[in-house]
């Protein structure tokens, strides 16, 4: 027997597509809005609403072609009725049904091995260009495992407990997680759950944070007792990872543009018991010239695409466009030229996006290196979203 359906979830979804699709604003904040305004439902219906609406957007295009929609103002519920058809264990109310909609002919052309890649990937034409000049023959692997649902990992802090503690609190709250081989301080839960409301994150024991990404802070090599500037820290989870690497010991000044992005770090230091790290904004270049030749370390985690990320953020690639990728770029080139000065000699500096496009990535570094011979490429490491964890790229240059 078939589930049957409220109509006030169909409606919510609807939102959340308009939201995202027309209004290019991003599904996590759309959804977590919905939530909050509508804390009658119980997890089963927040469950299909989160799987219906991030399916829809992460196989967009692939949907437009299969139920062939047209920009109308059926456009969104016509998505979700193809939606609901191809899963084949919902009721589907009388009004959300399509004559034109037929299951045998929407699965086989959903589900056509013959498709054109970016239709069967569901990723824009523009981005398929660059993507296959970039990568070559990896492009289709890589872009394919975008589409993969990301896992839920999180980072043990290490200044409050440690894994097997961790791992056993987790078990008593009765959630079912395992390590990560190469990961230290990661583990994977097993079970998707909201992870923000329980006592054990409230408490500064864990932060949500993908297995790459925890790779990025020990790369920079520190110890405790250094001085670290993180420039681009931005919400500040690889500042409190290098708090816990440092234990406590020395000083991170954690920089970014956005004062609002430095207050949430301000905060989450706090829960973390990280009491090393010193905020400070970057609002006019006197800041950083101030900071010349101060860092034993620094870190550039630089504004990119976020192509690493796709799987995590479906809806990312249909706010991009070429432009927007030109124009990051650009921003990379100028992040480092101009913030290169804080290295003091003989310190390090390590460069980190979470992209998977070269031009972001190594072609940026080679750049850098012709125009800057008192650096020098110590090591870089390349992680594929085909790996099964977000895409990322870091180097670490010396500085002589």
């Amino acid at each position: 027997m078939k589930k049957r359906l409220h109509n006030n979830i169909i409606l919510a979804i609807e939102q959340i597509l308009q939201e995202v699709i027309e209004r290019n604003r991003y599904g996590d904040r759309i959804l977590e809005q919905v939530f909050k305004n509508n804390k009658q439902w119980g997890a089963r219906d927040r469950k299909l609403i989160a799987s219906a609406t991030y399916d829809l957007i992460r196989w967009w295009r692939r949907y437009e072609y299969a139920a062939q929609l047209i920009r109308d103002k059926s456009l969104f519920r016509k998505a979700i009725s193809a939606y609901l058809l191809l899963q084949d264990e919902y009721e589907l109310p009388q009004w959300l049904l399509f004559n034109d909609l037929n299951y045998n002919t929407l699965k086989e052309r959903y589900y056509d091995d013959t498709l054109p890649l970016p239709v069967k990937a569901s990723i824009p034409d523009w981005l398929h260009e660059i993507g296959s000049k970039e990568l070559g023959k990896s492009w289709a692997t890589e872009i394919n495992a975008l589409n993969d649902q990301a896992k839920l990992i999180i980072r043990v802090n290490t200044l409050k407990t440690n894994k097997s503690q961790l791992m056993e609190y987790l078990k008593q709250s009765e959630i079912d997680c395992f390590g990560i081989d190469g990961y230290p301080d990661a583990l994977c839960i097993s079970k998707r759950l909201n992870v923000f409301q329980t006592e054990l994150f409230k408490e500064g024991l864990f932060e949500v944070q993908d297995a790459s990404s925890q790779l990025v802070a020990p790369f920079l090599e520190v110890t405790p007792g250094m001085r670290v500037i993180d420039a681009c820290a931005g919400g500040g989870g690889k500042s409190l990872h290098l708090a816990a690497l440092m234990q406590n010991r020395g000083k991170i000044i954690s920089m970014d543009i956005e004062e609002h992005k430095l207050n949430e770090l301000t905060k989450r230091s706090r829960r973390n018991g990280a009491h090393i790290i010193e905020t400070r904004l970057i609002n006019s270049t006197k800041v950083i010239k101030r900071l010349r030749d101060t860092a034993d370390r620094l870190l550039l985690d630089v504004p990119c695409s976020g192509l690493g990320v796709l799987r995590r953020n479906p809806d990312a690639k249909w706010k991009l466009d070429q432009a927007f990728i030109e124009d990051v770029k650009q921003k990379q080139r100028d992040i480092l030229e101009s913030y290169s000065i804080m290295v003091k000699p003989n310190g390090k500096m390590v460069y980190a996006t979470c992209s998977i496009l070269p031009s972001e990535n190594e072609l940026q570094i080679q750049s850098f290196l012709e125009s800057h011979k008192d650096f020098v490429l110590e090591e870089e490491h390349i992680i594929r979203p085909s790996s099964g964890y977000d895409g990322f790229y870091m180097a670490r240059m010396k500085r002589l």
